[in-house]
């Protein structure tokens, strides 16, 4: 690919044709004004975006993050050994640029005190630009058009300047460390790479000021710190000022996935084998409850998420969480998040637990637990609640540690009625990072000997050779125990379980509402769903 060309039409997402379409309404709208109404189009209006690699880079990719308008060049530096990624978006002539300026004064009023609030927002701004065209007079071409209404969208409905990284479904995380500063992404190819946008000063403190707006939040001076959710639930940590960030306000964004990972996805990365998929999915249908501990991006909330997909249909799933994460496609799903108003009329994590118990849930999910909620979820363990939830932790011993002392404090009686332990860590193996589950433990109860708290180490993963070492089970042993299976009967199951998640594997079963549907397809009847398997007859579609 040549310099000033951009990515293949042939290789934009299905959000180009909307885009077209979007041009195709706008066009029609502006009957009448100082701009053509024709379609845009490459070939005859030019292209909106081109781009010049630095000399001291090789481009190795390039793709779009918002067609036609803007792509990303990732570029390789050989000398410094390091990956940049570049932003590349429309280039506004000076004319263009003065014409921007003033469209951004005359048009924010009009959008944020028009009448009609319900009014398609998009549609609002089109019409703002075709009324303010009209009033200046001036003669716009096709493309100018569509840059100005990029710039005008990016502003008042997107994200600004890191908008194009919002639409980047490779990055999980944005991270400003201060004006004047390259932003930093974590990409999923390419991990911590530095990217083209810089913020100045005022700019980065209206900015954050903005961030805090859009989440119903407020951030000042004399309150710089805010941890909140966006709208579309992406997490976000804003820092005002320089009184608790010396080099300028500073933000970070974990963005939302909408479309959460499934066991597949899990499969396919390596964080789990086939072995351990089935191992907890016979330990979720058995009511066992499991804590997902590791660090900050080591995935455990990811991984829980993910299994959650093993529920039995019709099972009274209860989530509750800081911010919204989760996501399950489960008939019988009651999601709820905790509310912060800096007074008596916060909702907490432990309010809402307290509430779920009267909800009769079979099955509760919580985001993390890090305070009192504790004592509750494991009262709710005692109780007959199986009960899923992740904590900052990167050991078994010190997630026992943890819970045990301040500020958690669960009585270690209690402690024992957890049955499963997954530890993730963000690891590497063969010179790339990845995510894998470190240890699967089973709490096995209180050493009468000593009085502390016994496990063993079910799966352990081997770093040297990325691979998983299983050990015996006796939790399995437990199930086996529980359902009259005899040995044969329980290895028969795990490894239908195997050879059923192998076959979706295989076909590219990877969107959550399909897994869950071919899941729930088991739990109505294993035996006719394993016949189609091994026939590999079976309909994959919802």
């Amino acid at each position: 690919m040549s310099d000033n060309e951009t990515p293949a039409d042939t290789e934009s997402t299905p959000r180009l044709a909307s885009v077209r379409d979007w041009f195709k309404r706008t066009a029609r709208m502006l009957s009448g004004a100082a701009v053509s109404e024709t379609d845009y189009d490459p070939a005859r209006h030019g292209r909106l975006v081109s781009h010049t690699v630095p000399e001291q880079y090789d481009e190795i990719d390039r793709y779009w993050l918002n067609a036609p308008f803007a792509f990303a060049s990732i570029n390789y530096d050989s000398e410094a050994d390091e990956h940049y990624y570049q932003v590349v978006e429309p280039t506004l002539d000076e004319f263009e640029h003065d014409l921007l300026e003033r469209l951004f004064e005359d048009i924010r009023g009009p959008l944020i005190y028009r009448d009609d609030v319900s009014d398609d927002p998009e549609a609002a701004l089109e019409a703002a630009l075709r009324a303010r065209i009209e009033e200046y007079g001036v003669i716009v071409e096709t493309k100018t058009f569509y840059r100005l209404l990029y710039y005008l969208y990016r502003s008042f409905l997107g994200y600004g300047r890191i908008d194009p990284l919002m639409h980047d479904p490779n990055i999980e995380d944005l991270s400003c460390d201060g004006a004047g500063l390259p932003i930093f992404a974590y990409h999923d190819e390419y991990t911590d790479i530095e990217t083209s946008v810089v913020y100045d000063d005022s700019e980065l403190d209206n900015f954050v000021i903005q961030l805090a707006q859009r989440s119903g939040r407020h951030v000042s001076v004399s309150d710089p710190v805010v941890s909140t959710t966006l709208p579309d639930g992406s997490r976000i940590e804003l820092a005002l000022g320089e009184e608790v960030t010396p080099r300028g306000s500073a933000f970070t964004i974990r963005k939302y996935a909408d479309e959460p990972f499934t066991p597949i996805d899990l499969l396919n990365y390596g964080t789990f084998n086939l072995e351990m998929l089935a191992y907890l999915w016979l330990a979720i249908q058995s009511n066992k409850s499991l804590i997902f501990a590791g660090g900050t991006a080591a995935g455990k909330t990811t991984s829980m998420n993910a299994v959650s997909m093993f529920i039995p249909p019709r099972s009274k799933v209860l989530t509750i969480e800081d911010t919204r994460e989760l996501s399950l496609y489960h008939d019988n799903w009651l999601s709820s998040v905790t509310r912060e108003r800096l007074d008596e009329s916060d909702i907490t994590m432990y309010d809402l637990l307290r509430s779920a118990l009267r909800h009769r849930p079979e099955y509760i999910i919580v985001g993390e637990v890090r305070g009192e909620e504790a004592i509750t979820l494991f009262q709710a363990m005692n109780t007959g609640h199986t009960t899923f939830s992740t904590m900052h932790a990167d050991s078994v011993q010190t997630v026992i540690n943890r819970l045990e002392n301040e500020p958690i404090n669960v009585p270690r009686p209690m402690v024992q009625s957890l049955d499963v332990l997954c530890i993730q860590v963000l690891g590497r193996s063969g010179g790339e990072r990845v995510r894998r589950a470190k240890t699967l433990a089973e709490i096995e109860g209180i050493d009468q000997r000593t009085g502390e708290l016994d496990y063993s180490n079910t799966y352990a993963w081997q770093a040297t050779e990325d691979y998983f070492e299983e050990s015996n089970s006796d939790m399995l042993n437990e199930i086996r125990a529980e359902r009259g299976w005899s040995q044969s009967e329980l290895l028969r199951e795990i490894d239908s379980r195997k050879r059923f998640l192998r076959y979706l594997q295989e076909r590219g079963i990877t969107d959550y509402r399909r897994f869950t549907a071919m899941v729930n397809k088991y739990y109505a009847d294993s035996e006719a769903i394993m016949q189609q398997i091994d026939g590999t007859d079976l309909e994959v579609s919802t």
